[in-house]
């Protein structure tokens, strides 16, 4: 074989007891954890979430080296195209913007937003989701899933909010123009809560909404775009599973420092 390779014995020899280098095996070292992040991250993780898990655990290494050990591996995060409804063409009258697109807040139960989100099934059809979050710490705080768009379905989600934050101080409660949250029962509700000041977006500007879209999008792009839901009742449990066991608990979230949305309002609940 050394004389077909053209290559002395000696030169062969020593390449098979050849040790490999400390930085190889650093590497080495590093793809396993990168590997096992994206993994437990159910494949959704790009580079700059995998390089923060890395810091977390001792690995400092900056995020272009992580881009290319990803790209050695051959893993990615997950992109999928994400559904859009048609547009309505029927017409809206702008109500109060409260929030003016400022997605900041001091403390949790500040700033909440909601919005409806379409999921499909191949028995029931299109179901809907209903969902509220706390700006300050981006956890879903309150959902609620029916097989009818209807103003019951956003109320529900908000009562599930309060029933789960209990809030004593006034906030702010920020959503769309949809006749979910512009009807009478949805506004009497609110008044009645003596605590909710509702805000809305503007008139085709779906970016004053943008944290509570941007969550939609990562439960489609995570989960809902990678199966095929047989009935609403399957459906129901993978959004519950979604939100209570992965997105709230475990995922990180780089708009609060990289914590998870539980730690965050937890670490809110000590100072306050």
């Amino acid at each position: 074989m050394c004389k077909v390779l053209k290559v002395s014995r000696s030169s062969y020899y020593k390449y098979l007891h050849k040790k490999p280098s400390n930085r190889l095996l650093e590497n080495q070292k590093i793809e396993k954890e990168i590997l096992k992040i994206h993994k437990d991250s159910k494949n959704n993780y790009g580079a700059i979430k995998i390089n923060k898990e890395l810091k977390a655990k001792g690995i400092i290494i900056s995020i272009k080296k992580t881009q290319r050990l990803m790209s050695k591996l051959g893993i990615k995060s997950i992109i999928i195209k994400k559904y859009r409804p048609a547009s309505s063409k029927k017409r809206i009258e702008a109500q109060e913007n409260v929030l003016k697109r400022d997605f900041s807040a001091t403390t949790i139960n500040e700033k909440w937003v909601t919005d409806i989100t379409y999921i499909h099934t191949i028995k029931d059809g299109w179901c809907y989701l209903a969902s509220v979050m706390d700006l300050y710490s981006r956890k879903i705080i309150g959902y609620a899933m029916c097989k009818s768009i209807d103003t019951a379905l956003a109320l529900q989600a908000v009562k599930n909010a309060i029933k789960l934050q209990k809030p004593t101080k006034p906030l702010i409660l920020h959503s769309d123009l949809g006749c979910q949250y512009t009807s009478s029962a949805f506004k009497d509700y609110i008044e009645s809560t003596k605590l909710i000041t509702h805000s809305f977006i503007g008139k085709g500007c779906p970016y004053d909404n943008a944290c509570i879209g941007s969550f939609h999008a990562s439960l489609k792009k995570e989960a809902v775009h990678l199966v095929k839901y047989f009935d609403y009742d399957a459906a129901r449990l993978a959004i519950f599973e979604y939100i209570e066991a992965w997105y709230n608990r475990k995922r990180i979230n780089g708009g609060i420092g990289y914590l998870t949305p539980q730690k965050c309002e937890d670490l809110a609940r000590k100072i306050s």
